[in-house]
């Protein structure tokens, strides 16, 4: 069963919960024996041993369940121009970009033959699993995590999905940042949707219909109304796709 298939979860990646997650992509692949691609670009400016330490991470966490998996060597937009990690993407089973700064991941791929060639691949058939970083980087606008004042947090996204803005670890935020998710739910444009996925909760489908796994809940703002999704549920929501 081919077509566009994507995860997209609040936090947690390459923890025990979401390899129901991943199975559920991986059963959509088309090539379901190749290697998962881990992506640990968004932890790249913290340093080798932030990007070594998640790469390590998502490949014990494959290891654990007997699925192939590599750490893409992804790190600059000089990595993101090589042929040579562009044609990786051809044997892959799926790609899991993992958390960090959503606003440091748009900066290495945005506008570079890795980024084209992945929403090609993802039309095809590769499924995309996102957590943190790697769901809040695929709007037109994310966050910069490295910041402090809300004045500055908004950065260029990736642009993906269009005219969304996406909340990971939605139930915690304000543990973080007192205020932010008021701060954030505010700046949600007239006609924008937005999404907040909770800690260790995933939504799961094909940027149509959708199927939440996980302990928390999914939760969307649109027109003005709030609907919650939990465990096992399905429901419609378009997202508006570059391709």
């Amino acid at each position: 069963m081919t077509g566009r298939w994507i995860a997209l979860l609040g936090s947690g990646e390459f923890d025990p919960w979401a390899e129901p997650v991943e199975r559920r992509l991986l059963e959509r692949s088309r090539n379901p024996q190749g290697p998962v691609l881990v992506i640990p670009t968004a932890a790249a400016h913290e340093g080798e041993g932030s990007f070594d330490a998640w790469g390590s991470k998502g490949l014990a966490h494959y290891g654990e369940f007997q699925i192939p998996a590599e750490v893409l060597p992804l790190k600059t937009r000089e990595d993101a121009q090589r042929d040579d990690l562009v044609a990786r993407l051809d044997d892959a089973s799926m790609v899991f970009v993992s958390g960090g700064n959503p606003a440091r991941l748009t900066e290495v791929v945005r506008d570079t033959p890795f980024w084209e060639a992945l929403c090609i691949a993802i039309g095809d058939g590769l499924p995309y699993g996102g957590c943190s970083a790697g769901v809040a980087c695929l709007t037109e606008v994310t966050f910069d995590s490295d910041v402090d004042d809300f004045d500055s947090v908004w950065a260029p996204g990736l642009g993906y999905v269009r005219n969304v803005l996406f909340g990971p670890h939605w139930d915690i935020v304000d543990t973080w940042i007192p205020g932010a998710t008021e701060f954030i739910v505010g700046s949600v444009r007239n006609g924008q949707l937005f999404v907040g996925l909770d800690e260790e909760t995933a939504m799961v489908g094909d940027g149509r219909r959708w199927t939440v796994m996980g302990r928390g809940g999914i939760h969307v703002l649109r027109d003005g109304d709030w609907a919650t999704y939990r465990h096992r549920e399905i429901f419609d929501l378009e997202l508006p796709l570059v391709r």
